[in-house]
């Protein structure tokens, strides 16, 4: 697991509700997560990496383990 991968797992865990131990390879959906919340996350993904992420971008993650290789190849 890379550290972008250990640290979006610590993300979720302190911001979204979804009360189980966060799978990389589950969608959003799957764990509970709604759009709304989906959104502000990938927005306090952006803040917390330094990486712009564009809305239309967004709708490409389906995975958190997709939003971390996303994270790490636009990281400056």
């Amino acid at each position: 697991m890379s550290s972008t991968e250990d640290r979006l797992k610590k993300l979720v865990q302190e911001n979204l509700d979804i009360g189980q131990d966060p799978n990389l390879d589950a969608g959003f959906g799957e764990s509970g997560v709604s759009s709304v919340d989906a959104v502000a996350f990938i927005k306090l993904v952006g803040q917390e990496f330094n990486v712009a992420i564009p809305p239309g971008d967004f709708s490409q993650f389906q995975t958190l383990r997709e939003l971390a290789q996303y994270v790490d190849s636009n990281s400056g």
